[in-house]
């Protein structure tokens, strides 16, 4: 049986015993019971052995425990004779303190005496020195033996930092600088010679006697001025044989392999490669000849400038990518200090585009006015000229599109702001010329000429404008989803993370990538900048750009000018109907065909032929609007939504279009009418019956329709209908205009 299960802290019972089970199951003629019987023998004897373990090892601890508790005592005591002999050796040693604190003051005295005497006896030695190299020094540049000067000059220099605080410094730092820079001069040649022929030997050995007599710096120069004269002829050359686009990305790529191959080379011989290589090729940069804005003028010309600087733009992107991509990996990500050097070069190879960024809107402006000028908007024929507005759209926004695309690709979207101006101005010049477009297609339709015809084609064109409009407007909707997740795309990285930073050697060293710096890459003033990262900041929070909030009202304007063109076109006829109605004939008549009818009863009269027209078109309305207005347009449903039908003022579009439109007819008719009989200067009792015939018959037709009589026409309906007796009473509860003029009309006193 295997007893070490039992020890293990996940031990379990049911398991063990099937365990032991499965073990024995193989055992001749023992059955479970026996098997059973003899585990519970084996495991009571087990039981009983510990149980004899564990007495033995208790009677044990109890034999030893007077004698630990006797070794405890013992060490107390030591341990407390320990205290009082730390204690004595305390009071020793603060006693000793005392004693010697007068001599120890007199000992540090006297070595700030002797250190101040050893200070001045070097002073004193290095001034004698700096005599004598001094003297010394013209025998010496006599000789021309490098490093006897390289030697004296040195010491002469050790001997300056200890006479700083001499009267004459200044004139011996002058001093020395002109004897560096007599060497510097008489090296000069051989250091050029070294640099051409890349000689490593030569090399070392002129850093070492540039940087004993502090002059690195100097050392760069040459060595930047020995590369960088190769590097402008080769320019040259380039620019002369092939004035184009190909030259500057030719000159690029001998940018790129200049860093390659200086790099390596530069490795060898100096502490800082990296930064000493992006310094020569942004030195380069800086004083081509001609120069990169000169080079720009040229390529990018009057013709398409913006598809020209992108252009421009991808080659120096590319050098750029490929530039960094060397350096990072080159540093291997260990260190920040080419940070500056890297930042140069960027500003270097970017500079010649701030003169266009900087009219950036301009150029947008220009370009999208070229395109908008090249969409044709009308035509001769009516329904022509509404088919080409219904295609302007998608040229319209398709040029947006691409402006910005453009603003992406040449200004990694720091000109949004620009841009954002340039729409404003595009869709205002579109929106202008939609409307003179629309004054023409009015005119075309001959509104308000009266006819009896019902044409319904001017109708059908109407809405399709109304469709025009509504697609205007969803294709804002878009066009300002598209822009404002492109910033958050481009910029909004940059901008949350502010100024990223990274420590190295505890000094904390900014990162080239930020928004700040990158933004000025391509934009002039620090306001710029600013309003520039306010804006991506508020996209962030879900608002849109406010240029998109003013071509949206604009638009809601326009699409509310379309719907009272479409209007106008449906109650043309409906107008012409009820113009004369105030100077009938009927309504001072005092019979009908020669018979007095002041007795007879309302019924027996019948409604006038221009309230019957009035009533068959409003009956024949739905039928002529149902076929455009139930199509599935989510464009007219958008129109609609933004602008509004003359007499509405539906916070929300009904489900069917036909409802609204249907309402709008009508509730201008009423009040058409309504107008029209309070222009009727006088009633007779006859007159009176008649126009409440008609209006009667108008409110039954509307009935039909599912519509209700205005409030101004069922006033007008109810004072015509009560009797002068009652009059004054039931005008109290009206409008004061309307019943004064009811009144007036039917010549009862109020």
């Amino acid at each position: 049986m295997d007893y070490t299960k039992f020890m293990d802290d996940n031990f379990d019972a049911k398991e063990w015993v099937n365990a032991a089970f499965r073990n024995q199951k193989d055992a001749p003629g023992v059955t479970k019971d026996q098997n059973a019987a003899t585990m519970v023998m084996k495991l009571q004897v087990f039981i009983q052995e510990v149980n004899n373990i564990l007495e033995e090892a208790s009677q044990q601890a109890l034999q030893n425990l007077p004698r630990v508790v006797r070794e405890l005592d013992a060490v107390k005591q030591e341990a407390s004779l320990l205290q009082d002999q730390m204690r004595t050796v305390k009071q020793d040693i603060q006693k000793v303190e005392q004693d010697t604190s007068h001599s120890m003051q007199a000992l540090l005295k006297l070595d700030r005496i002797k250190s101040r005497m050893k200070s001045t006896a070097d002073a004193l030695k290095e001034a004698d020195n700096w005599t004598t190299l001094s003297a010394d020094m013209d025998e010496v540049f006599q000789s021309q033996n490098i490093d006897d000067i390289t030697s004296k000059l040195c010491g002469m220099q050790q001997s300056l930092h200890i006479l700083v605080d001499t009267p004459d410094y200044a004139e011996k730092c002058q001093h020395l600088e002109k004897l560096k820079n007599r060497l510097e001069a008489m090296l000069s040649p051989q250091l050029i010679a070294a640099f051409n022929a890349q000689s490593l030997d030569q090399t070392h050995k002129f850093v070492k006697i540039f940087e004993s007599i502090e002059r690195l710096p100097q050392m760069y120069k040459y060595y930047h001025k020995c590369h960088k004269n190769h590097l402008l002829q080769t320019w040259q050359s380039i620019w002369e044989e092939d004035k184009s686009k190909t030259a500057l990305s030719d000159f690029y790529d001998l940018l790129l392999s200049t860093w390659h191959t200086q790099v390596k080379w530069c490795t060898q011989v100096f502490t800082h490669p990296v930064i000493i290589v992006l310094d020569l090729l942004t030195e380069t940069l800086n004083t081509l000849q001609p120069p990169l804005g000169i080079v720009f003028n040229t390529l990018v010309g009057e013709n398409k400038p913006l598809d020209t600087l992108v252009d421009l733009k991808q080659i120096s992107d590319r050098c750029v990518k490929n530039l960094e991509s060397a350096v990072d990996g080159y540093v291997q990500g260990s260190t920040f200090q080419y940070t500056v050097s890297l930042q140069n070069l960027l500003k270097a190879i970017y500079s010649p585009y701030q003169t266009y960024t900087n009219k950036y809107r301009i150029y947008e402006e220009v370009a999208l006015t070229k395109h908008l000028d090249s969409i044709r908007l009308d035509h001769e024929e009516v329904i022509d000229t509404v088919q080409l507005l219904s295609e302007s759209v998608t040229k319209l926004f398709s040029a947006a599109s691409e402006a910005n695309d453009r603003c992406q690709k040449l200004t990694n979207g720091f000109c949004y702001l620009g841009l954002l101006d340039a729409y404003r101005t595009y869709m205002i010049a579109y929106t202008r010329e939609f409307r003179r477009v629309l004054i023409n297609i009015r005119e075309k339709c001959h509104l308000g000429a009266k006819t009896d015809s019902e044409d319904w084609s001017d109708f059908q064109n109407s809405l399709r404008i109304i469709q025009t409009c509504g697609n205007l407007l969803m294709q804002t909707e878009d066009l300002d989803a598209l822009v404002a997740s492109s910033i958050l795309e481009s910029l909004g990285h940059l901008v949350s993370c502010h100024s990223p930073t990274k420590e190295v050697d505890s000094v904390v060293v900014s990162v080239s990538h930020t928004f700040h710096f990158q933004a000025l890459l391509f934009l002039v003033s620090e306001s710029e900048v600013e309003a520039l990262e306010a804006m991506v900041h508020k996209l962030e929070d879900g608002e849109s750009p406010p240029v998109f909030t003013d071509i949206q009202n604009d638009l809601s304007k326009l699409s509310s000018e379309v719907h009272k063109f479409a209007f106008d076109i449906v109650f043309s006829q409906l107008k012409t109907y009820l113009s004369r109605v105030s100077v009938m004939e009927i309504w001072t008549s005092q019979s009908a065909g020669g018979a007095l009818t002041s007795d007879l009863p309302t019924f027996s009269l019948s409604p006038q032929e221009y309230i019957t027209k009035v009533g068959q078109y409003l009956m024949t309305l739905p039928q002529h609007l149902d076929p455009f207005t139930l199509q599935d347009s989510p464009a007219l449903t958008v129109a609609l939504k933004h602008g509004r039908l003359p007499f509405t003022n539906h916070q929300e579009v009904p489900e069917h279009l036909a409802d609204l439109w249907l309402e709008s007819v009508a509730m201008g008719t009423m009040h058409t009418y309504a107008e029209e009989i309070l222009k009727i200067p006088q009633l007779t009792p006859h007159g009176c019956k008649q126009l409440i015939t008609d209006i009667d018959y108008l409110c039954n037709v509307l009935e039909d329709l599912g519509l209700k009589a205005s409030e101004t026409l069922t006033h007008i309906q109810t004072l015509l209908q009560t009797k002068p007796d009652q009059f004054v009473d039931t005008a109290e509860l009206m409008p004061q205009r309307i019943s004064h003029t009811v009144a007036n009309m039917r010549g009862i006193q109020v």
